[in-house]
Order: structure tokens, then sequence, then C-alpha cells
């Protein structure tokens, strides 16, 4: 059994087991449900998230709705979710594929990293749930999973970053791509999570080098802190004497 074989079926068979299958966005094969719940799902978590996914779906249940809002329509049903640049892209993007795809989501990777607010990863994650393609993704649960289970820990972050990439492409099964994709997603944010990860829950505990070495804190790396900038200032101080007189 080689090792992408093995790492993937792995992942596939836990998360049938233990992975979640209850969502909303799930069991669809609308780009646009996709797009919106991985989006909002961008540096935050999936119990928060939800309740906002199902209020904008409710007011915008299509992408010509979402487009045809004005931008504080939609920046007050974001309202509480942080992060504001990805609602204005996610406006901006609807309006794009209204005007320039006939109201269609792009049917390749390539094509919707063209639209605001949608990365290499992103997009293929939309591809891989709306159309089974066989894309690999690398958002910063699935590089834990990753850094940790394959001890990748390159320096400068532009060599891991790229390391990381050829990983996620090689370990690709050639079936099951959408439970592959989703396990990787919840192994990444409910087992091997950033501090505490639950080892003895995870499926590829065995072959984990992080969890080998004792290690697991160690990786990913942590980004080197930038050194604050030394700046002199001369200041001259101009005494008002005439409060004296």
């Amino acid at each position: 059994m080689t090792l992408a074989k093995g790492f993937a079926e792995r992942v596939i068979e836990w998360q049938r087991r233990c992975g979640r299958r209850d969502l909303p966005w799930q069991g669809t094969r609308d780009p646009y449900r996709i797009w919106l719940s991985e989006i909002m799902l961008q540096q935050t978590q999936v119990s928060t998230v939800v309740p906002y996914y199902r209020r904008l779906l409710a007011r915008f249940p299509d992408v010509q709705s979402l487009a045809g809002a004005t931008l504080d329509e939609v920046l007050e049903l974001w309202s509480g979710l942080g992060y504001y640049s990805r609602a204005r892209n996610l406006h901006s993007a609807a309006g794009s594929v209204v005007r320039e795809h006939c109201g269609r989501f792009p049917r390749t990777r390539e094509a919707l990293a063209m639209l605001p607010g949608i990365g290499r990863s992103t997009a293929a994650a939309i591809d891989v749930f709306s159309r089974s393609a066989r894309e690999a993704i690398l958002d910063g649960n699935v590089k834990r999973v990753l850094s940790r289970c394959f001890a990748v820990q390159d320096v400068p972050r532009s060599a891991m970053q790229k390391r990381l990439w050829m990983l996620a492409e090689s370990l690709l099964p050639s079936k099951s791509i959408e439970a592959y994709t989703q396990g990787l997603m919840d192994l990444g944010s409910g087992i091997c999570a950033r501090s505490k990860p639950r080892c003895a829950h995870c499926p590829l505990a065995m072959q984990c080098k992080a969890k080998k070495l004792g290690m697991q804190s160690r990786f990913p790396a942590a980004a080197p802190r930038k050194d604050l900038p030394h700046r002199e200032t001369i200041m001259l101080t101009i005494p008002d004497f005439r409060s004296r007189i």
C-alpha cells in the first residue's frame, strides 16, 4: 500500500464513521451555496458560521439576489461575523458571476480563483464539492494536518507552502474525493487542533511523524516575528515665555 493510498483511505474511512455530515451546506451540488459556506468559513469556526449562513441564504437564495442587493444590506447581515472584507468580496464576486458569467459559476478551479475573495484552496473546495473535481485544498486546518503528519517545517515560509501544496496534490485519492476533502477539514478542525490535539482519536496517529517525535506543538512552525522598526526622532521644544509676564 503506497503512502498516498494509505493516507487517503484512512481519512476517507474516518470521515464516513466520524466526520460531519449534517451541516446546512452539505448534501448539495449548488456551487452558490458551497461558495457561500467556504467564504464564511475562512478564519471562522463552523459553529459560529451556521446561523449566519442560514440567515444570509434565506435573504439571498441565489447569486442573482445577492448581486442585486446593496453592499449595506450584505454588511448588515454579516454584522458580528468579523473580517468584513469577506462580505465585500462576496458581494463583488456575486456581481462578477452575474455580469461576466451569465449568473453561473465558472466550472474550473482557475476561473473560480479569478473571482474576488477566492484563492486557490477555496476555489478547489468549491470545485470538489460541486462537481467532484480531483483538486487539492490547503486551508489552515489542512496545513496543520499535513505539516504534523509529514513533519514539514521548511523555512522560509514560501518553501514550506510550496512543499505542502506538492504533498497535498500527491496524496489525492482516485475516488471519494468529497469524503477525503471533508475528512481533512474535519480532522484539522476537530482532532488535529492547534493546541491539545486529540491524537488518541486520530486515524493518522500511527503514521504521524510529529507524534512519533512528541513534537506536535512544533508543527507547523510559527511564522517568524518581524523585527520592530527602530526610529529616532528629534523634537524641538519652544517655551512660551509670555505666560510668565
